[in-house]
């Protein structure tokens, strides 16, 4: 039998999303051929080479999506917020809030206070209602511990879940997130911590795949999350950067001349900024959850990442404060209803682009020869059903390196 004929199993009766350059590219009756967790295969079941060696499997009709990627998650926490969130809609000001105590530095406490085990108990059951919808790839921040020896905690919790979960795990260093009490009045001195000892620590126990900062009036300057930057590239590590939630301080412009992989939140970002983003290659992820929770009322300028080609991903943003969302398809129904996405552009950014608000565009976010086996088929007539049907949790069947994850 000829090498390119050689498989370990085969998967047909649906029709075929590839997801190609970011779109539908539908192979209807489609088939995928699969060997040692890749796709050797892939195109109309009646042209389907003999694979006389494989396991079969006749989905009897719907379709086959790429395995879909939550590109930005804060999943690993101690304690919820909750009551704030209560607080807030009975008129308590996030000021207020903070000043007693709250906000993300009662976060802060109470995931140094976590133990490993803890943290990793309570992250497993958020990424469960992920996992069933569909995700087979997942970022992870960390940015809650805002120590050496907290922020590394979070950053071995997150490892841990992709070694125990069938699920790729990519852990993103967000120790540039708030700025940490005990150095209130002195972020300078905080960002020296991060760049001096903290990164090199991160980087040398090869706990991230990624560095992160928070570009805000609240958070860090452009000019602190420059230093943060160089210390990244200096270690090997991609950057990439919140930027532009909440005022445009110029930090996803900032992002795209460092290369980062992607700018994400992005409401005030100007055509200035799509455009260096677009000369870099940076992708814009689109944070719906975080937009539709803390009601803002501008959203991310859309026409202009069409206009100028910047790519858009969009991801969870799961985080105990401003996006407790624990649903990545609900993301994707907002990101059409909020943000004017089309379905065809809501599934690539969960897919193609966010592969590449990854890095790992390569191996994943698409249904191509040579490409991780990742995949989910749904009973579903057409791709837009994905994005239609408003919460709930579909059926679906998912296929994790070549195998039936249960």
């Amino acid at each position: 039998m000829a090498a390119e004929q050689q498989c370990d199993s085969l998967w047909y009766g649906a029709d075929l999303v590839t997801m190609r350059g970011g779109h539908y590219h539908l192979i209807e009756d489609g088939a995928i051929a699969v060997k040692d967790g890749k796709i050797v295969w892939i195109g109309e079941r009646g042209l389907c080479p003999e694979f006389p060696l494989a396991t079969r499997t006749d989905f009897g009709g719907g379709i086959i999506t790429p395995g879909f990627i939550d590109c930005h998650t804060h999943l690993v926490f101690g304690g919820d917020r909750s009551a704030e969130f209560e607080q807030r809609l009975n008129g308590v000001s996030y000021a207020e809030i903070a000043a007693n105590g709250g906000g993300i530095l009662s976060t802060v406490n109470a995931t140094r206070a976590a133990t490993e085990a803890q943290l990793l108990a309570s992250a497993k059951c958020r990424l469960a209602p992920l996992l069933a919808e569909g995700v087979t790839t997942v970022e992870i921040k960390s940015g809650y511990g805002l120590t050496i020896d907290s922020e590394m905690k979070m950053l071995r919790v997150a490892r841990q879940l992709g070694e125990e979960l069938p699920v790729t795990v990519k852990t993103t260093c967000l120790a540039a997130h708030a700025l940490p009490p005990e150095f209130k009045g002195r972020a300078d001195d905080y960002i020296a911590v991060i760049c001096d000892s903290l990164l090199p620590q991160v980087a040398s126990a090869g706990l991230a795949d990624a560095v992160d900062a928070f570009c805000e009036h609240l958070a860090f300057s452009p000019q602190q999350v420059e230093k943060v930057f160089d210390a990244a590239h200096r270690l090997g590590l991609p950057v990439k950067l919140h930027a532009e939630q909440l005022s445009s301080l110029g930090g996803s412009k900032l992002a795209a001349q460092h290369q980062a992989l992607s700018a994400d939140h992005l409401e005030y970002a100007g055509e200035s900024d799509v455009i260096e983003m677009a000369r870099q290659g940076t992708i814009a992820v689109l944070l719906p959850g975080a937009y539709y929770l803390l009601r803002e009322t501008q959203a991310p300028p859309v026409d202009l990442f069409r206009q100028h080609n910047v790519p858009m991903a969009i991801a969870s943003d799961a985080n105990p404060g401003t996006s407790p969302a624990l649903s990545l398809r609900l993301m994707l129904n907002m990101a059409c209803t909020l943000f004017r996405l089309t379905p065809e552009e809501a599934l690539a950014g969960i897919t193609h682009h966010a592969a590449r608000a990854l890095g790992i565009e390569k191996t994943h976010g698409t249904l191509e020869i040579g490409k991780t086996a990742d995949f989910v088929h749904w009973p579903l007539a057409r791709p837009a059903e994905l994005v239609y049907w408003l919460g709930g949790q579909l059926p679906c069947t998912v296929i994790y390196l070549g195998e039936v994850r249960l």
